[in-house]
């Protein structure tokens, strides 16, 4: 039987602390978020044809600082499905990483 190993990057989020979010108030806060991001996407970077008076490297750092935001609350909302709906984080990240590898988005090593 061949193994299978995954090569792929990781980034590990911490669970939120002095928060009682629930799905729907996360789900808010995900699409918040998103916008936000968007906005530092377009706007910033002139997009809509507005004229901008920010740099490209403050324009790509704002946007990594949104883009990890929209992770945060991502990550939250797995939480959230895992403390009020007992759903297993692992079984579904190795779930969702086996999809990826299906549909050649990573490549499996043997």
């Amino acid at each position: 039987m061949k193994q299978r190993l995954t090569v792929y990057k990781q980034i590990s989020l911490p669970k939120l602390n002095n928060l009682q979010p629930n799905l729907e108030s996360t789900c808010l806060k995900l699409m918040e978020e998103a916008g936000e991001l968007a906005q530092a996407i377009g706007k910033l970077r002139g997009l809509n044809g507005e004229k901008v008076d920010i740099n490209d490297k403050e324009v790509i750092e704002l946007i990594s600082r949104e883009l990890l935001d929209v992770a945060q609350v991502a990550v939250s909302m797995m939480f959230v499905l895992e403390d009020t709906y007992g759903i297993n984080i692992k079984e579904k990240l190795d779930q969702h990483i086996e999809k990826l590898i299906q549909k050649g988005y990573i490549k499996a090593e043997s």
